[in-house]
């Protein structure tokens, strides 16, 4: 125990008195937050999005409709129900409703876009004996939203390179070979880096939170607990992750590169700065294999719709599932030469 808690100390310390590092990691996310904030704090958005629930009639009216360059038809079906739509309209990630198989449109009160598209809908449509269903949900802000996205980013970068990298420099520089020679042992060594970086990621996840909310107020609809247990689960989840690169690998910028190559398809396809709504099925499909998308799902939905423990019980599951296949694979993989 006394050797665990010497390297846990060791490495905290390590990372604490590499300043440019330490501030570094706190500064960056904090600098995002803000300039995205103010960046895109105007509604200059023209593009309007509609979704669709069944199958719209081919008649004419409809084909040159859906031909206007402005508007982004988004049809729903497949795994999803027309409640998630409503859902998606309350929140203002959809500008208007139509559900062809019950001929009704559905608006939010509170949208800015949603009297534009009811005329057009109304005038080049001629949309008699359809229903009007109306909603209401404040809009939410560009930074409630990019928040999550911004504090997993930091989380990944600084899990996969603050563990493989670091690794991975012990191991040219012939530490981990002095190591060896010790009664540490391997399990221990590297328990002894993810606790440590662990506590660091945890921390500075917290501090970019509060200190950025302090100032943007950022929308909190669900529990606390629920936030910090799935950005518990996603760091260890990164954590291992990191570990599997930092098993065999001896060249730094053989790491730099293929922890580069990791990040940041995970970074763009995970929806960290934009919707994947109405993207390609497959680029949606694709992003569910990267434990960033999760954490990121999750925390939006504890955020933004106040979901509980049990609606994001499968992001917990499967990033649980990832954290203990990811262990495994750095087990059977670490090497100290």
């Amino acid at each position: 125990m006394n050797q665990f808690t010497a390297m846990v100390k060791a490495r905290t310390m390590e990372f604490v008195r590499d300043r440019a590092t330490f501030f570094w990691n706190l500064l960056f996310p904090i600098l995002l937050v803000f300039g995205f904030s103010f960046a895109f704090s105007g509604n200059q958005d023209t593009l309007f999005k509609v979704g669709e629930w069944g199958t719209p009639p081919g008649l004419d009216p409809y084909v040159d409709f859906h031909s206007i360059e402005e508007i982004d038809f988004i049809s729903y079906g497949d795994g999803q129900t027309l409640d998630d739509l409503m859902k998606k309209l309350r929140m203002h990630q959809l500008d208007l409703v139509v559900d062809y198989t019950d001929r009704r449109i559905a608006y939010n009160e509170l949208s800015v876009n949603a009297p534009i598209l009811r005329r057009l809908y109304a005038e080049e449509l001629k949309l008699s004996g359809w229903e009007e269903e109306t909603v209401q949900g404040a809009p939410i802000r560009y930074v409630d939203w990019l928040v999550p996205g911004v504090i997993g980013m930091n989380m990944l970068f600084s899990c996969l390179f603050g563990v493989g990298f670091v690794i991975v420099r012990y191991r040219k520089n012939g530490v981990l070979k002095r190591l060896k020679a010790t009664p540490v042992t391997a399990l221990g060594f590297v328990s002894a880096q993810m606790v440590s970086r662990f506590i660091i990621v945890l921390a500075t996840s917290v501090f970019v939170f509060l200190g950025t909310n302090l100032f943007l107020h950022f929308m909190m609809l669900g529990s606390y607990f629920n936030l910090i247990l799935l950005t518990m689960l996603a760091i260890l989840c990164m954590l291992s992750l990191g570990l599997i690169f930092a098993a065999r690998f001896k060249s730094e910028e053989l790491a730099s590169g293929i922890l580069n190559l990791i990040s940041f398809p995970m970074m763009i396809f995970s929806g960290v700065f934009f919707s994947l709504e109405g993207s390609p099925r497959i680029i949606r499909s694709l992003s569910k294999i990267f434990p960033l998308t999760h954490f990121i799902e999750g925390a939006r939905a504890v955020m933004l719709e106040g979901a509980g423990l049990v609606q994001i019980l499968p992001q917990i599951g499967i990033l649980g599932a990832m954290t203990v296949g990811f262990m495994l694979a750095a087990a059977l993989l670490f090497q100290w030469d």
